[in-house]
């Protein structure tokens, strides 16, 4: 079933949605796009209408004149003034772009300019001029910068076999080529992905010998060609940084123990800042006058003062960051006021950067949920505790996140759903726990996808539907999620429930959580689980106190239990009680009692709390000899609940059950059971099926799986419950 929901929290709302929507399942009803709090005015460059910034790409480069896209339509040249696009031929076989700031478009013979040893420059201004062709391979160089229109920054093996870092440029049939004076002696392995700003580039170099090599960074005059400043670096030369300038600062990126780091110099000072920017390897850096401003594509943009420290957040996401040679910046991505789109930052005295949309996002191929493949209902008893949700969406470049609500309590589970290998269609297996570890209560649930495109242009797509879980009843399930619930109190009286996992985990029955119900519980002399005794779907309590009298609590579900019900007195003549089996076939549990002499007594189950039992039949004698009645259930296969039932010398034997509140002749499980001071009807903990029992005991506590045969009745199974507490608890149930 769908419902309609609207953004940016569900959980909060979903009760109201629910109330007012009663959607079948059909067509779908796609959501309104979030509304955020904006982060500051962004203006339009201009009244008509801007450029396109092509579907499913991020800007990669640009200038006066226009900008650089990479993306789903490959390398394209977007101009300003609204005229037609130009895809950009990459030229070369395994060619890469270079990032330039300004309107030079430059590809290189290899993505990495380390190994670029041939570029081609077009200066975008005049696409009517000559392309400019440079081949370093012939200097024995390879690329580090872009610094014009002819005009690229190399680094050149000398003939010594050291490196120098040379201006070259192609003004006629052969390449000239200057020498950068001032740098480290031994200086080599030149890196920058920097844009010349006035002339000026930052580098980043390595120095020393190979088994103690340092970094540093460098300023480079390219006019003068002399180094004007240098710093020492953390970061390598060759390592992988984001390199920025500005007039007032240079800044470049680094890691600092486990996240990602900005050290920025201002320059007239060489005071140095450091601006942690989190774990995340790929974030776009740019400085914009004396304003650090960062981002990536599920984190904002933001803008930090390198003077007095103050953030503004300048975009909801990042795709794209680069610089340009008259010191501003462009941003693909998306903000709260503009949408998505590409936009320009500018420097402004005492202020954070403005902020001025420049192109829109192209408005082809609209990201949607098309389909939904969710059930209406599923019983995950029947699926192996796992539900296969789905949906089909209109393109496969997208973060689908997933988001179920348990209507009823609001709990929730979350999840990235990963792209498909192939086609459109998102899928994942939920194993029906939620995010605290526990397993899922049973009941109805909000299931809410959201998607945005990888890229981060244009608007979310949301979509909400219905569905519910549900499981087979489990008479010692106290929280309506179909796992067994232990109950425990300690010698102070306090009751504590584990909520176990609904199957085991590794082959370990685990708990998934412990909760602690009340305190007071040291008044009754004995407290059973007795499964569903007053009609409701889950399982309740009694407890017999010292004065004889006996009480029940009804299960609310919740893993509480409502206000004790009195039964009735003269239950002192009991020195066991066990409850939680239907002994005759009627689907109601039952209830058995053993008094000071001996005998048996059956209580029939009337599903009703306030008068739980019918009148005792005797079952009879010869009972006394047993130290430990556990009523079982079905553990046998035979026609309905079981009994086991612990002698003096501490052999376990079994009672199959008759269907009649009788049993038959007892059948030897095996000897040793002594070692436990409780045993414990626990429901079906494996969920195979079948009930099991639980044994506690100063030497540890196991789950015992039962086989549905009469001899070899059960298989021992390790559990984590009440490790190193076998003596903690007085009772358990």
């Amino acid at each position: 079933m769908q419902f309609r929901t609207t953004r940016p929290r569900l959980a909060a709302a979903v009760t109201a949605v629910l109330a007012v929507t009663a959607l079948g399942a059909g067509t779908l009803a796609t959501a309104p796009a979030a509304s955020a709090a904006a982060s500051g005015p962004v203006a339009a460059a201009q009244a008509e209408a801007l450029p396109v910034l092509p579907a499913g790409s991020s800007v990669t480069s640009g200038g006066s004149t226009g900008f650089l896209t990479y993306g789903d339509a490959g390398l394209v040249w977007t101009p300003l003034d609204g005229s037609a696009a130009t895809p950009v031929d990459l030229v070369y076989d395994n060619g890469g772009w270079v990032p330039t700031g300004s309107d030079v478009v430059a590809v290189s013979n290899h993505g990495s300019f380390s190994q670029a040893t041939a570029v081609t420059l077009r200066d975008m201004r005049d696409q009517a001029a000559p392309v400019v062709e440079i081949d370093l391979g012939a200097l024995d160089a390879h690329l580090v910068a872009v610094l014009g229109p002819k005009s690229v920054l190399a680094e050149v093996t000398a003939g010594d076999g050291t490196s120098e870092l040379h201006v070259v440029t192609q003004d006629g049939a052969e390449p000239t080529t200057r020498k950068i004076t001032g740098l480290p002696a031994g200086a080599d392995r030149f890196l920058t992905h920097a844009a010349a700003q006035g002339g000026q580039i930052p580098v980043g170099y390595e120095t020393g010998p190979v088994d103690a090599r340092t970094g540093g960074r460098a300023v480079i005059d390219a006019a003068a060609g002399t180094v004007v400043e240098t710093y020492d670096s953390g970061a390598l030369g060759s390592a992988p940084s984001a390199m920025t300038l500005s007039p007032s600062h240079v800044a470049w990126t680094e890691w600092s123990g486990p996240s990602r780091a900005v050290v920025s110099v201002e320059r007239a000072t060489g005071v140095r800042k450091t601006t942690l920017l989190g774990p995340d390897d790929e974030y776009s850096v740019a400085l914009v006058g004396d304003w650090l401003v960062y981002g990536n594509d599920w984190r904002p943009g933001r803008a930090v003062s390198l003077t007095d420290g103050r953030a503004v957040d300048l975009a909801e996401s990042v795709t794209g960051l680069v610089s340009r040679g008259d010191g501003s910046a462009l941003l693909s991505g998306r903000t709260a006021e503009g949408g998505t789109g590409l936009f320009r930052l500018d420097p402004r005295a005492g202020d954070a950067p403005a902020v001025t949309k420049v192109a829109e996002m192209d408005p082809s191929e609209p990201l949607a949920i098309e389909q939904v493949h969710i059930p209406d209902s599923v019983n995950l008893d029947s699926t192996g505790g796992k539900a296969t949700l789905a949906w089909t969406l209109s393109r496969a470049d997208v973060h689908l996140t997933v988001t179920l609500t348990h209507t009823a309590t609001g709990r929730e589970f979350h999840a990235d759903v990963p792209a498909p290998g192939t086609g459109t269609r998102f899928s994942f297996t939920w194993d029906g726990v939620l995010d605290d570890g526990t397993d899922a209560p049973n009941g109805r649930y909000a299931v809410e996808a959201e998607a945005m495109r990888v890229d981060g242009v244009g608007e979310p797509a949301y979509q909400g539907w219905l569905t519910s879980i549900q499981r087979n009843a489990n008479p010692h399930d106290f929280t309506d999620n179909g796992s067994t619930d232990v109950l425990a109190r300690d010698a102070a009286g306090v009751l504590w429930r584990d909520d176990l996992r609904d199957r085991p985990v590794s082959g370990q029955v685990k708990s998934a959580q412990r909760t602690r119900i009340g305190s007071g519980w040291n008044t009754y002399k004995q407290i059973e689980a007795v499964g569903n005794i007053g009609g409701s779907a889950t399982g309740d309590l009694i407890a017999l106190d010292g004065s004889g009298v006996l009480w029940s609590y009804a299960g609310k579900g919740d893993g509480t239990f409502g206000t004790r019900v009195k039964v009735g007195g003269g239950w002192g003549v009991y020195n066991k009680l066990t409850g939680g089996s239907d002994l005759d076939g009627d689907g109601r549990s039952d209830l058995l009692a053993t008094d000071t002499s001996g005998v048996l007594w059956f209580y029939k189950g009337t599903g009703d709390l306030a008068k739980p039992f019918a009148t005792r039949v005797r079952v009879g004698g010869g009972w006394g000899i047993y130290n430990q009645l556990t009523a079982v259930g079905n553990i046998a296969g035979t026609a309905a609940g079981d009994l086991v039932a612990r002698d003096t010398s501490g052999v376990l034997w079994l009672y199959q059950g008759t269907g009649k509140g009788t049993f038959l002749a007892r059948t030897k499980i095996g000897g040793g059971w002594g070692a436990f001071s409780q045993l414990v009807g626990a429901g079906d903990v494996d969920n195979d099926g079948r009930p099991d029992l639980l044994a506690y005991g100063p030497g540890g506590t196991y789950v015992y799986h039962a086989n549905g045969t009469v001899y070899g009745t059960f298989t021992r199974l390790n559990t984590s419950v009440f490790v190193g507490e076998g003596s903690k608890f007085s009772n358990i149930a």
